[in-house]
């Protein structure tokens, strides 16, 4: 059979490709302005005028290969700090329906000069004098330096979001001291009120960036109150915001001379409120020793500023002690302080401290511990930093006793020497925004441990949080950020910000704004390395997993709850009974207690042959040194399961590969006090 071809079909690759010509010419030719697609990126009705954004480039979405989102994240920020602390201490606001020039202007006591900025000379020295008018000029603010303006204009933050970030925690911030010896304010000075009108007011923000967008959820800058919808919001390519709080009285939990102005009904109901307003992060306490806890000193004439506060919140001075460990709270500030001691009484100076005895005294108080197992209930997560490592070490305990991930570091305030007792638990570190070159040589300190616990990296820029920021390492400074730079996934283009009429250089201005947060993180990039901002870069998904695992935490069965307990002794007293079931009752107020002799032991009867993996030791004062866990499936052949020789006492727990048990033993070997063994509970887990 002979095929006859048709003469037309030799004309039609032809066609093809030139179809296919036309249409490529079509995309690649510059649009009309009418018919151009602003990208889903870009606001269509930003007010105007409003700052600069000066970043081009569509924000990444997605995950990477592994299924990993991407993207920084700042864990420790105060967008609304300045509806805290009596609403005059932090000038300028985040956002406001009149617009920037309404959003940036100074507090009305810093016009003409500044001779009233009372916080800023005392946190900055020098007379505070500067130039108050903020747009459209910023002449001296903001500033790396000033203490006392707004840092987190919503557009600033909207070019940190542009450049990569895609976590953020806004830490809702006050503090009632300093708010009552201020001289300026405009509102009352209870911390819980303040904390509700800054939650109120993020979710106003958000409000106010949707409508830009064209409606509610449609904006970048995304409340997020879990885990789930934090992955979505970073999937989609805009900004999960997670709601945190730090202040120093939580729920009115206050202490007077060392009596607790609250209960453990308010902290239940305390803890119920800020969980209904989105809050899935807290410090328990800030910079004064509370009913909760005590705190982890501040240096220098802040340092000596805050121990004043200290005492007028309190009624007592900041005490401190030897360091039971290698972990220890800063030095006390002893420096002078520009009128803050002239606020105590006549006769009242601040005391002394031995150079040797740098930790505080107070440590998590009962009441503290109720408030971190009713945050692991909520499935909240428990920030350390600002605790005093007798504080922190016991809440480590507690964390470590229920296998509760949910812990945080978020600005460099916890003894480093605890990071890896974090990651073991699961949790997630953050390091302060310091200058390039301190903060790179401090994420390399930890490069070992991120590698082990496959981790990354957060910062804690702390913006409106009184800190101080990365100072500009100078025009003349080796390896500067050059202008325009990429974004560190290469999809962006960012140049040098500006706001009105001034333009920012991070080589020359460091990091003046929250805006400047990409520039920091270039800078990092030329003195620390790729390496770091890698780390950085994997920061969002390490968070988001610490979340994760504390919202899907169970709590294990005890299975010794109410068991069969007995010993080798119980002390005999004709009062108080210290018999073995005191171990096994559920009450931290009673506790079982041996002879006063090194060779003793504590047992359990589970009642049937169990899978064990944990045991829990909740030790009187009177603790082990030297001893082991010891498991038997008939009471007569024991095995070590787990053991120690340098037991210290407060909340054990002994981790060990499953074995199948009836009976658990705590057999002890070498008292660490003259007194025997006593335990206030002893728990057994099977997971």
């Amino acid at each position: 059979m002979t095929l006859t071809r048709d003469p037309h079909t030799r004309r039609k690759p032809v066609l093809v490709l030139s179809l296919l010509l036309a249409l490529l010419a079509m995309a690649l030719s510059p649009a009309s302005s009418a018919a151009a697609d602003p990208g889903w990126w870009n606001p269509t009705a930003r007010p105007a005028p409003d700052s600069g954004i000066n970043v081009t480039g569509e924000p990444f979405k997605g995950t990477d290969a592994q299924g990993d989102v991407r993207g920084f994240v700042d864990a420790h920020d105060h967008i609304m700090a300045n509806e805290g602390f009596g609403g005059r201490l932090i000038c300028g606001k985040p956002f406001s329906d009149l617009g920037v020039a309404d959003a940036l202007k100074d507090c009305p006591e810093h016009y003409p000069d500044g001779s009233l900025a009372i916080f800023d000379y005392i946190t900055k020295g020098g007379d505070g004098k500067h130039d108050p008018v903020g747009w459209p000029t910023f002449k001296d603010w903001p500033a790396h330096d000033s203490l006392t303006h707004q840092q987190n204009y919503y557009a600033w933050i909207e070019r940190a979001w542009r450049g990569g970030q895609r976590v953020l925690v806004n830490d809702l911030v006050t503090n009632g001291v300093i708010c009552s010896v201020y001289f300026f304010k405009d509102r009352g000075c209870d911390e819980m009120t303040a904390i509700r009108l800054e939650a109120q007011k993020t979710y106003d923000m958000q409000a106010y960036i949707d409508k830009m967008y064209g409606g509610p959820g449609k904006g970048w800058f995304r409340i997020v109150t879990d885990s789930a919808q934090a992955r979505d919001v970073v999937q989609q390519g805009k900004l999960a915001v997670v709601l945190g709080v730090e202040t120093s009285e939580p729920f009115g939990c206050k202490q007077i001379l060392d009596i607790s102005q609250c209960s453990k009904a308010d902290i239940d109901k305390g803890l119920d409120e800020l969980h209904a307003l989105g809050v899935r992060s807290m410090f328990l306490c800030h910079k004064f020793d509370n009913a909760l806890c005590g705190v982890r000193f501040d240096q220098g004439a802040l340092g000596t500023a805050i121990n004043v506060g200290q005492f007028l919140s309190t009624g007592t001075f900041w005490q401190t002690e030897k360091c039971a460990g290698p972990q220890h709270d800063n030095p006390i500030g002893l420096a002078p302080a520009p009128g803050a001691q002239k606020d105590l009484p006549a006769g009242v100076a601040v005391p002394s401290y031995a150079a040797d005895a740098q930790c505080n005294t107070r440590g998590l108080t009962d009441l503290g511990e109720y408030a971190v197992r009713g945050m692991m209930k909520r499935k909240m997560m428990l920030e350390v930093d600002h605790m005093s490592v007798k504080a922190a070490g016991r809440a480590f305990d507690i964390l470590e006793s229920a296998s509760y991930p949910g812990v945080l570091s978020s600005h460099s305030w916890m003894d480093s020497d605890w990071t890896e007792r974090l990651y073991k638990l699961g949790g997630f570190a953050a390091q302060y925004m310091s200058g390039s070159e301190g903060f790179s040589a401090e994420a390399k300190s930890k490069d070992a441990l991120r590698d082990k616990y496959g981790v990354g990296l957060g910062y804690g820029t702390d913006m409106n949080g009184v800190g101080g920021w990365p100072a500009p390492r100078g025009a003349g400074a080796p390896n500067p950020v050059t202008y325009p730079y990429r974004s560190a996934d290469g999809g962006s283009v960012i140049d040098k910000q500006t706001t009105g009429r001034r333009t920012w250089d991070f080589n020359t201005d460091g990091g003046a704004h929250y805006g400047m947060v990409p520039d920091w993180l270039e800078d990092i990039r030329h003195v620390g390395g790729q390496d770091v901002v890698d780390d950085l870069f994997k920061g969002a998904e390490s968070y988001l997993r610490t979340w994760g695992a504390s919202e899907q935490h169970r709590a294990g069965v005890n299975l010794a709850s109410g068991a069969a307990a007995s010993a080798s002794s119980s002390e005999w007293n004709p009062f108080v009974s210290y018999a073995p079931g005191q171990a096994v009752d559920g009450n931290t107020g009673t506790r079982w207690a041996s002879d006063w002799s090194d060779d003793q032991w504590f047992q359990v009867d589970l009642g049937s042959a169990s899978l064990v993996k944990r045991v829990t030791l909740d030790w009187e004062r009177a603790y082990g040194k030297v001893y082991r866990i010891e498991v038997s499936t008939d009471g007569s052949n024991w095995r070590t399961a787990w053991s120690t020789a340098t037991g210290d006492g407060g909340l054990d727990t002994a981790r060990f590969n499953g074995v199948s048990a009836r009976y658990v033993r705590v057999h002890g070997v070498g008292r660490g006090t003259q007194w025997g063994y006593s335990l206030h509970e002893v728990g057994v887990y099977s997971s």
